[in-house]
């Protein structure tokens, strides 16, 4: 296992999330200073497979992660109630050039081993064959029939058509017929050796950041259009709309269950580890 240094170290924590509208539309007040925070926090932004793997390496003390690779990293790590990104209709697609049956036995471009929209495609589809790619080059390498089809994710979902390709698969619908659960896709995480103070703190101050972006939704809109490539604002404004909601002011009892039948899920298929400590950092 990996040391990291005392999260308390420095003066500042360093806050990891994503490029993505929603994660930069929730982060944009508390990192520009515009709500109290229990300790200043310093952005930095990567791709969410760079950030799972930060995590399982305890890289950062405050972190975006895929459900997926927090069941890696419970044992130093707890989810905040705010921040993170659960929902229906939210789910990841699987596109291809052309409608295709069964998916086992079929290569299949994902955008990482540890994100939520691998799990559940493995647990759809248990002999699929995979490979990785970083998410934004998965429908590129779909159109040029390197794979059968690809795991999308982000804004990918509103664009897979320019790309010429067709849904095969809505694994959020999968889940949700499965389950009867919304779909947990993203957690915000603190490290566990924070003192609770300063945990149940950043919970508050990520919550206060995300209420601070509704009351002036149009002040964020530079930083996000900063971090958001080529995206177009419409796409930004479906992102936004799309991934936050009620769960990500606060998780709530049925985000909770969501969460722990999605472990149970993957524990069962030998995915993930157990884990017997909280998943939430506690309310209050």
């Amino acid at each position: 296992m990996i040391t990291a240094p005392s999260p308390l170290d420095t003066a500042a924590l360093d806050l990891g999330y994503s490029f993505c509208p929603n994660d930069t539309f929730i982060f944009y007040a508390l990192q520009a200073g515009r709500v109290p925070a229990p300790l200043p926090v310093r952005e930095v932004l990567e791709d969410v497979q760079t950030l799972n793997d930060w995590a399982v390496a305890g890289r950062l003390p405050i972190t975006k992660i895929s459900y997926r690779a927090y069941f890696e990293v419970m044992d130093r790590y707890v989810a905040l109630r705010s921040g993170g990104a659960l929902g229906r209709g939210v789910g990841p697609l699987v596109v291809a050039r052309e409608k295709l049956g069964d998916l086992n036995g079929r290569r299949v471009a994902s955008p990482g081993a540890l994100t939520t929209a691998e799990l559940l495609l493995r647990l759809a589809y248990p002999d699929v064959r995979l490979t990785r790619l970083r998410y934004d080059e998965v429908m590129p390498a779909v159109a040029r029939g390197e794979v059968d089809a690809g795991l999308i994710i982000h804004e990918s979902r509103f664009t897979y058509p320019q790309h010429g390709l067709v849904k095969l698969l809505d694994l959020g619908a999968w889940w949700e017929r499965e389950t009867g659960l919304p779909l947990p896709l993203g957690a915000i995480l603190v490290r566990r050796d924070l003192p609770l103070e300063v945990q149940c703190g950043l919970n508050a101050a990520v919550r206060a950041s995300l209420e601070y972006a509704h009351a002036h939704p149009q002040e964020p809109m530079a930083y996000i259009r900063q971090h958001a490539l080529e995206m177009s604002d419409e796409v930004m404004r479906a992102h936004i709309d799309l991934y936050v909601n009620d769960f990500s002011l606060d998780v709530g009892a049925e985000g909770e269950r969501a969460v722990r039948e999605l472990h149970r899920r993957a524990v069962a298929v030998g995915a993930a580890p157990s884990c017997n400590l909280p998943l939430f950092v506690a309310e209050g």
